[in-house]
């Protein structure tokens, strides 16, 4: 199927007989044929409907307009809110990395190997040690030192790289840094961040040293966006490992970056192919 020919619609709604039918038969009339198409209803009767219909149309560049004013008369009578996505429209992704590499590397490579639909724009540092892998790509590295005392001159800047970049979603990959509410208001559900733990188990900083203290069992990684509450946004996806009593902190650490880099690939891979619904502090994940 042809990028430029295929698009998306993500729906949420009052659920209520009919809704699906109703949309499949808008697509029908438009001549659309629907390629993948999954719902979710959080409750048989009253609850809220959860929709991603991916379709096929011949010239839908040209028609997306007209495409999009018919669909907001159906949209109003179900009282939806809903997104439409085109496939072509590749997202632009900022990375943000500090010392640890792993995460980075990993999105790099799905990247090379087309596993990552997106145009990765620039990579933000608060340190110099990622730039020689990024610039090796040909890709563009930014340093932007961070301190207590420059903290909003540093965000000021990067909010300045990113508007520049047109950047659609970033991504913290191991970014050692607390990012201000005022950050994250210009990217509302468009920051992922990867946690070194199990949420809601260990937030905040050393995950691995308290697990370790802790004697846990296993290990995990939490992808999730980020919002003003530390650690607590929407959850992405979670994965686990097992451990034992011979793992120190060091070797829960080791184990448990095997486990970030796939947590956090899954997840921004789903969030470019609009595969993800934010309802309130939560996710439906059309995996």
């Amino acid at each position: 199927m042809l990028e430029e020919n295929r698009g998306r619609l993500l729906i949420a709604c009052p659920d209520r007989q009919g809704i699906v039918a109703a949309v499949a038969q808008f697509l029908y009339e438009q001549s659309a044929n629907i390629t993948a198409s999954d719902q979710y209803s959080t409750d048989a009767s009253g609850g809220t409907l959860f929709m991603r219909i991916e379709f096929h149309l011949d010239g839908l560049e040209a028609r997306e307009q007209s495409l999009c004013n018919a669909f907001s008369s159906l949209a109003a009578e179900f009282h939806m809110a809903w997104q439409y996505a085109p496939a072509r429209q590749r997202k632009r992704m900022a990375i943000f990395v500090s010392k640890e590499l792993h995460c980075l590397q990993e999105l790099l490579w799905e990247w090379q190997s087309g596993q990552l639909n997106t145009d990765i724009a620039l990579v933000i540092s608060n340190h110099d040690d990622a730039r020689n892998l990024v610039e090796s790509l040909g890709l563009s590295f930014h340093h932007v030192p961070v301190n207590a005392e420059n903290k909003a001159e540093a965000e000021a800047k990067q909010l300045a790289l990113l508007r520049d970049a047109q950047i659609d979603v970033a991504v913290l990959a191991r970014y050692m840094q607390i990012l201000s509410p005022s950050f994250l208001a210009h990217y509302p559900n468009r920051i992922i961040n990867i946690h070194h733990s199990f949420l809601p188990a260990f937030i905040g900083r050393n995950p691995y040293g308290r697990a370790y203290n802790r004697g846990v069992k296993l290990i995990g990684a939490t992808a999730h966006y980020v919002t003003e509450d530390l650690d607590e946004g929407p959850i992405i996806e979670q994965d686990v490992t097992r451990v034992d009593h011979r793992y120190d902190a060091h070797a829960l650490r080791i184990a448990g970056r095997q486990v970030e880099r796939a947590v956090l690939a899954r997840a921004v891979k789903w969030h470019l192919e609009d595969k993800v619904i934010v309802h309130e502090n939560k996710t439906i994940v059309f995996a």
